[in-house]
């Protein structure tokens, strides 16, 4: 799909790169450029990445199910995997005295001659989209965000020479009334991509499959023509948070909590690289209780099912998809084991707890509380996130400390200690942290300990 810019002789050419690793950013990117975020080009080319373990067990971006839709969007498809083979995207990152040379070969590869360059990444405080930026160090840049860590603080320190140069901060409105904090200490400027634009993109995901996203799966198939409850499956035990036995055993809440508010049909759809076995577990434990449960065998957008499978109900752990099932489809929704999760990140700043912490504040827990819409976003819950973003990323958002103390000061008693650590706080210097004793040569050597805590954590 080319737009022109009306670039006369002896003017370059604009083209845009759009980087994404997964189906959900290219309907995210897709959703961005229907609805007219980005100004004209000359070309614009998308650039995928495969970040998986084993690259070659698992299929990029462009050969998964439903991508031939996205397509005509583009003038072009290109692979990262392939441009730096034989290294992996996840690990590789260019020296600075080799960029000149990257950059020239990239754009004899990708004919881009001296074409002017603008990049519109995706998790760019880490690689291969850091990788990508590094080495075009005079493109303007965009970030879209991948889901609910947006809403966290930048999980690395970003060298000026990129960070600077990003405008924007592109995202779906996950938590309506919540603002980003990624890339904020650049003055980065959010922009959300319109929510109808999105779900038509799903629409079109969806249009082709005669059921339910290809799954096998009938819409509206129970009693009075209700949908099944979909649980929504992630594989922690990959991070090293969870032990198989606790994320299978996660799985099984998820199963007992939905049969248990009336739900007998049952979909569950699994983490792509989860063990088979773990689905043959919950087959087992649902039939116990008197339910059907069928596992989805095949990669789809879980926003394909909403749109197809119509679920009655979606139960997941700290899945975005959560909040896109609640916020943008208005399914209701349930969450199980964030508050175990909570305790379970580590370290603090891992990137997933402003998720974790999100899911585990917003939404209802399947195990003690009725499925229904989360809690609206108000003063403490801005607050709340702030200051674990603050506890998080005390350097990189030292600007947050003043927010961090007032929450904490106002809200720690009221149930909320769970968010936070109490030794963080301490090292910190953080209400809520233990006390600091009063004799002076006492201080002297606690203050000595929080500063070089604190250089550790740097």
């Amino acid at each position: 799909m080319r737009t022109t810019t009306g670039t006369g002789p002896g003017t370059a050419r604009t083209t845009q790169i759009f980087f994404a690793s997964t189906l959900y950013g290219a309907a995210t990117l897709a959703a961005a450029l229907d609805s007219g975020c980005f100004a004209p080009a000359d070309r614009r080319l998308l650039l995928v990445s495969n970040n998986a373990s084993t690259p070659e067990t698992a299929p990029p971006v462009d050969r998964t199910p439903g991508f031939e839709r996205l397509r005509g969007r583009f003038d072009g498809v290109l692979s990262w995997n392939e441009a730096i083979a034989p290294f992996h995207p996840g690990g590789w990152s260019p020296r600075s005295d080799d960029v000149p040379l990257w950059e020239r070969y990239l754009r004899m590869l990708w004919e881009l001659g001296d074409d002017r360059i603008e990049l519109v990444l995706e998790s760019v405080q880490v690689n291969p989209a850091l990788a990508v930026a590094q080495l075009f160090p005079d493109a303007r840049l965009d970030v879209y965000a991948d889901g609910l860590m947006s809403y966290g603080p930048t999980r690395n320190r970003i060298d000026p020479l990129v960070g600077e140069r990003v405008r924007r901060l592109l995202h779906l409105d996950l938590v309506p009334g919540l603002t980003p904090l990624l890339l904020e200490e650049f003055g980065a400027r959010p922009e959300t991509v319109p929510t109808e634009a999105f779900t038509k993109v799903v629409d079109e995901l969806a249009a082709g499959a005669g059921d339910a996203g290809g799954t096998g799966v009938t819409a509206g198939a129970g009693p009075g023509g209700e949908g099944p409850a979909l649980l929504l499956g992630q594989y922690l035990a990959a991070l090293g948070i969870l032990t198989a036995e606790e994320e299978e055993a996660l799985h099984v809440t998820m199963v007992r909590g939905a049969v248990a508010h009336g739900h007998r049909r049952l979909v569950f759809k699994p983490h792509p690289v989860a063990p088979a076995a773990w689905s043959r577990t919950l087959e087992r434990e649902a039939e116990r209780l008197g339910a059907e449960l069928t596992v989805l065998d095949r990669p789809v957008l879980a926003e394909v099912l909403y749109r197809r499978l119509k679920p009655a109900l979606v139960v997941g752990c700290f899945s975005t998809a959560l909040l896109t099932a609640s916020t943008f489809y208005g399914i209701p929704v349930a969450r199980a084991g964030t508050e175990s999760l909570l305790d379970r990140l580590k370290p603090y700043q891992n990137s997933n707890r402003v998720p974790v912490t999100l899911v585990d504040a917003l939404l209802p827990d399947v195990e003690t509380a009725g499925p229904g819409v989360p809690r609206r976003v108000d003063e403490e819950v801005s607050g709340l996130v702030r200051a674990v973003g603050f506890a998080m990323q005390p350097q990189v958002r030292a600007d947050l400390r003043g927010a961090a103390e007032a929450y904490l000061t106002a809200h720690l008693a009221a149930g909320n200690a769970r968010y936070f650590k109490r030794r963080r706080l301490t090292v910190l210097g953080l209400p809520g942290g233990l006390p600091v004793p009063r004799h002076a040569a006492i201080r002297r050597v606690a203050r000595r300990v929080r500063r070089l805590r604190r250089a550790a954590l740097g």
